[in-house]
């Protein structure tokens, strides 16, 4: 296999160029990572085009030590949930818990005089914003200045394939878990693997409901129930009804099929969303307040017989019934198609050639949904380097707020700034509400306010005008803007914007003027 792999990846290769000039590094270096930074383009020049793309497939090969040192003081960052919800979470629920109750006597004895109430305890609800706080400011400074850029694109991708919401009740104490422990370690792995970390993740069953899913009370599908009332009573008696709603959620089953497989129009009808939820009852969370782990009930399960896209599921399966889905779903041909189309359009353009959606599609059944070797297709592919695909790409607020960092050279020590640019640009980390995640296509950011906005965030960068807690600067100075022009952007300047450049007072505003221009916009 390993043979077959490496016949492969040096037919594949074909696409890119012999002896490429700058444009083409500046292509290769926007589209799999976030952007030059300056002496990028030197770098992959004297490494090789072809060796600087495949140690980027690798990132396990690339040292990183610079990003760990910067990284080192967020120490939520390692901590299990179990431990954030006992150190942070908890106490800080207490304390709302406890301000509501004091509130409610307030205003049922409206003239009892009480004390001033007390300042938040350290660890509490300051410890709780901590946790959201280094989590949010660790993935912008890791696309601003790791070292494995195309591993920061693959982990953003990833997530927003799969979505879960900070604002969705619990979700938020397992965003740090899911994204260091589900998605970042198999971003490169295997299609089926990293769905099947999804589907078990208490951030996904949270968020989709399906933790919540049970077979209805009185419903003769389950092998437990058809023992009998008497051998079924104990069992509903945990959990407590008021803490658990019975009965089957369609959600998750739904968004598996028509965001996270399938695509909408895959081939599945409602009946296979109804189907497939009823395989996934009972994959639930052990005390989700408390920052449990996933747990299969087979008390909640729907142990009948299903027909998911035309396969019969047998009766009695249990937790298998969930993985028989996951391993159907994984394995078909609109699956293959789907992935590979997301993958084409984040690499190469909004509407990517068939054919190339084709090929990668090809390898994903081929290699049994090996990601690596399906970017590995694409980003080495003649569509890859065409001229057309060449700044085909409108930013998202990250991508243009992280490369706007690396190409200005500028050293941020404290990521809040960004995250709250990133804030007021439309785009809050963890922030996206529908399961559908941050859209990838030009047309969700580009009109004159986003415009207007991302102006105000080159000049606050440009003008070393950050600021991080207490007031204190942010980052350092950028490197001139006659060099940004050159190097970061490959000479890629229009008249127009090098005429307003030339009419800008200082340095400052030139950077920023060639920061805001639309040709930055792009990659």
């Amino acid at each position: 296999m390993a043979a077959v792999t490496a016949v492969g990846a040096q037919r594949q290769a074909r696409g890119i160029p012999a002896s490429p000039d700058d444009k083409t590094i500046v292509h290769v270096l926007n589209r799999l990572g976030f952007g030059p930074a300056p002496g990028d383009v030197e770098r992959v020049r004297n490494l090789g085009l072809q060796a600087y793309i495949n140690r980027q497939l690798h990132p396990e090969r690339i040292p990183d030590t610079a990003m760990a040192a910067r990284l080192a003081g967020f120490e939520t960052l390692a901590m299990s949930t179990r431990q954030l919800a006992e150190d942070y979470y908890l106490p800080a629920q207490m304390q709302r818990r406890q301000a509501q109750r004091a509130a409610a006597a307030d205003a049922a004895n409206p003239e009892m005089m009480r004390p001033a109430p007390e300042r938040p305890a350290p660890g509490a609800m300051q410890g709780e914003r901590r946790v959201l706080a280094e989590l949010t400011q660790q993935k912008i400074l890791r696309a601003a200045y790791s070292e494995r850029q195309l591993e920061e694109v693959m982990v953003d991708f990833w997530f927003n394939h799969f979505n879960v919401f900070v604002g969705k009740g619990q979700t938020r104490l397992y965003l740090t878990e899911y994204e260091r422990d589900t998605i970042r370690p198999r971003a490169f792995g295997t299609f089926r693997d990293l769905l099947g970390a999804v589907a078990e993740s208490p951030a996904m069953l949270f968020y989709l409901d399906n933790w919540q899913s049970s077979a209805p009370q009185g419903a003769e599908t389950s092998m437990q129930q058809r023992r009998g009332r008497a051998a079924r009573q104990p069992q509903m008696a945990q959990p407590p009804p008021q803490n658990r709603r019975r009965g089957i959620n369609e959600n998750y089953a739904r968004e598996l099929m028509e965001l996270h497989t399938l695509g909408v129009d895959g081939g599945y009808t409602q009946k296979d969303v109804q189907e497939i939820a009823r395989a996934f009852t009972g994959w639930t969370i052990d005390m989700p307040r408390q920052g449990g782990s996933f747990r299969f009930d087979p008390r909640m399960h729907d142990s009948g017989e299903k027909i998911v896209l035309g396969v019969t599921i047998p009766g009695g399966g249990g937790k298998k019934d969930g993985e028989m889905v996951l391993d159907a779903l994984a394995a078909h041909p609109s699956t293959a198609k789907f992935i590979a189309t997301k993958l084409a359009r984040r690499f190469v353009a909004d509407d990517p050639p068939a054919a190339l959606v084709e090929r990668a599609a090809r390898r994903f059944r081929e290699t049994s949904g090996d990601i690596r070797e399906v970017v590995r297709v694409i980003v080495t592919s003649q569509e890859f380097f065409a001229p057309s695909a060449y700044r085909a790409k409108v930013k998202t607020p990250l991508e243009f707020v992280a490369s706007a960092v690396r190409a200005s050279g500028v050293d941020v020590r404290n990521g809040q700034p960004l995250v709250n640019a990133l804030r007021e640009l439309g785009m809050p980390l963890y922030g996206c509400q529908p399961p559908t995640g941050y859209a990838d296509r030009a047309e969700a950011w580009v009109n004159t306010g986003a415009l207007l906005n991302r102006m105000n965030f080159a000049v606050m960068l440009s003008g070393n005008r950050l600021r991080g807690p207490g007031g204190r600067q942010a980052g350092g100075a950028p490197i001139p803007q006659d060099r940004i022009a050159a190097e970061i952007m490959a000479g890629d300047v229009s008249e127009t914007t090098r005429q307003t450049i030339a009419k800008a007072a200082n340095e400052p505003q030139k950077i920023a003027l060639l920061l805001g221009s639309p040709e930055f916009q792009r990659r």
